[in-house]
């Protein structure tokens, strides 16, 4: 076993959880034992693609966890409490009914059947994946094209990406407003249309339906990437932005997620080339020591390094793994092999130098945020892959 794998091994083994709630098995990795002890959505998903290569039997058993918290009607949330109740510290801005709830009311970039297919096996033959996806078609389909929208920005797991900041403006994650946006749309029930219908700005975000697109495909329903195109793709920047309703706002702000449809196998090509070639590669903007950073270096937002201290703005420069991997994947597939094998091998590097860490400076390759960070064992899925490509 390679030192990165072994490194890799140790961290998931390390933040593994099991044991019951109410009757109920759970078995999941703690995205971070020391920061994040509960259970993330999509930090779930990434663990469990990781897992495969090292004990299949977690990959199953972190999947069906997410599925044992799902209500009846399809929802599972953002965060579930397995083990323990949610800290008073934190009761203000995580977006719960009360203290006691099981899991938050808002949801996360939902991969579950992208990652099922990639660790599992065909996500058809489980009948709960397919109520998932009824409750996000019937609940944030808000427009009958297939395309999920978006409550709040912690909802899309980019918590402070610049490219919210006029979407909610005061109210934007890390600012001392937050807590006044998670209130207002505690009393609405987390309920995008009434939202929406109360004026107030619900978000059609690219990397989401990147996911969800990606989910779909995975369970074999028909995929969004036409709607993608048609509706986020902006030809004179050559970059996918989002849409803010009501109003109709593009928030036109150069980030990593900007180029993530390029994971998306059936994205056009002449599409993928130009986020490659005019932005990913450009080292003016992304392509920095340790790509691809969060935010474009050409951006007045792009902070290297500021996810230290109260601001907690780390999806405004720094890089993470689980970009780097989705990005990866796209260039891979257009046949910048060479250019893919560098990315791999730049973050395989920072990752054995400085652990599995939340992100890293993209200038020095410093790591930075929480340790023993799970999802960045994705770092593997570059230096080694194998299987789903």
């Amino acid at each position: 076993m390679t030192e990165l794998a072994e490194l890799c091994r140790r961290v998931l083994a390390a933040s593994h959880a099991e044991g019951e709630r109410r009757g109920v098995r759970y078995s999941y990795t703690r995205p971070s034992p020391s920061r994040y002890p509960w259970q993330w959505y999509w930090d779930s998903c990434f663990a469990a693609i990781v897992w495969r290569r090292f004990e299949p039997r977690r990959s199953r058993e972190e999947l069906e966890t997410l599925l044992a918290a799902m209500r009846e009607d399809g929802f599972i949330g953002h965060v579930v409490f397995w083990d323990r109740p949610l800290t008073l510290q934190r009761l203000l801005y995580y977006n719960v009914a009360s203290r006691t709830a099981e899991m938050t009311g808002t949801i996360q970039p939902p991969l579950l059947a992208w990652a099922w297919r990639i660790a599992i096996g065909d996500p058809a033959a489980e009948p709960r994946i397919a109520r998932h996806h009824e409750w996000l078609r019937a609940n944030r389909d808000l427009e009958g094209d297939g395309l999920l929208w978006l409550v709040q920005p912690d909802e899309s797991g980019l918590d402070s990406s610049p490219k919210f900041d006029r979407v909610w403006g005061r109210l934007r994650h890390a600012s001392y407003g937050f807590p006044l946006l998670v209130a207002r749309n505690r009393r609405l029930a987390w309920d995008a249309r009434r939202i929406r219908d109360r004026g107030w700005p619900v978000l059609c975000e690219v990397m989401t339906n990147v996911l969800w697109c990606l989910a779909r495909r995975a369970a074999g329903e028909p995929s969004i990437t036409p709607a993608i195109v048609e509706r986020l793709w902006d030809e004179p920047r050559g970059l996918f932005l989002d849409e803010v309703q009501p109003g109709g706002e593009r928030p036109d702000v150069s980030t990593w997620a900007a180029l993530s449809p390029l994971a998306l196998p059936d994205l056009p090509e002449d599409i993928g080339r130009r986020l490659v070639e005019e932005h990913l590669l450009d080292p003016r903007r992304y392509w920095l020591p340790l790509p691809p950073c969060s935010v474009s270096a050409e951006e007045p937002t792009f902070e290297p390094n500021l996810g230290r201290g109260w601001k907690r703005r780390y999806w405004r420069g720094p890089t993470w793994v689980n970009a780097a991997w989705m990005l990866w994947l796209g260039l891979r597939r257009l046949g910048y092999a060479a250019e893919a094998e560098r990315l791999a091998s730049r973050i395989a590097e920072a990752v054995v130098r400085q652990g599995l860490r939340e992100y890293y400076d993209p200038l020095t390759g410093e790591g930075l945020g929480a340790i023993d960070f799970a999802w960045t064992s994705l770092a593997l899925e570059m230096a080694e892959p194998e299987g789903y490509l």
